[in-house]
């Protein structure tokens, strides 16, 4: 048994008949397709995951000097 329920004998006679449908031409550019359509998504992903990194740095660097700021601008008022 294959997946849900479907023999090994029912899946090659569907890829069988998927072949003498397309040929294998097509099949081999439709899989060089998806590859590279899965290698762009993740480069994306990966690119997206270093910008929300840099974003998250940022902000906390932002929140930190907001922190000590009133302390500054306190001793500045003061003059």
């Amino acid at each position: 048994m294959g997946a849900s329920g479907i023999s090994i004998w029912q899946l090659l006679i569907v890829l069988l008949i998927v072949v003498l449908v397309f040929g294998t031409k097509r099949l081999k550019s439709l899989g060089g397709d998806m590859g590279g359509a899965i290698k762009s998504f993740r480069k994306g992903m990966t690119e997206a995951e270093k910008v929300e990194t840099e974003l998250s740095n940022i902000e906390d660097e932002i929140s930190t000097s907001a922190e000590e700021e009133p302390s500054s601008n306190d001793e500045d008022s003061r003059h």
